[in-house]
């Protein structure tokens, strides 16, 4: 099953590792550290027009990529549970 994460992106629920709140987890250092450097490493992908509130690790074939979402995670806990995706 698929996972939609805002404007034209989805993948696959089977390749998401985490659902994180930006706000949340943005306070710690080592997450702000994270985040940077999946961005310098190209990994981070914005899909989102407005400000986003959450991020969204997934893990294609061994290589990971993270996407930033307009979509909180209860929203997108939401979509993945009416598809049947275990939390």
């Amino acid at each position: 099953m698929y996972l939609h994460l805002g404007q034209d992106t989805i993948v696959l629920q089977s390749e998401v590792v985490g659902i994180f709140d930006l706000d949340n987890c943005s306070g710690s250092h080592i997450t702000r550290d994270f985040l940077a450097k999946a961005e310098r490493a190209g990994q981070v992908a914005v899909v989102a027009e407005e400000l986003p509130k959450s991020f969204v690790i997934v893990t294609t074939a061994g290589k990971t990529a993270m996407y930033l979402s307009q979509l909180s995670t209860a929203t997108l806990q939401k979509r993945s549970a009416a598809v049947g995706f275990e939390h």
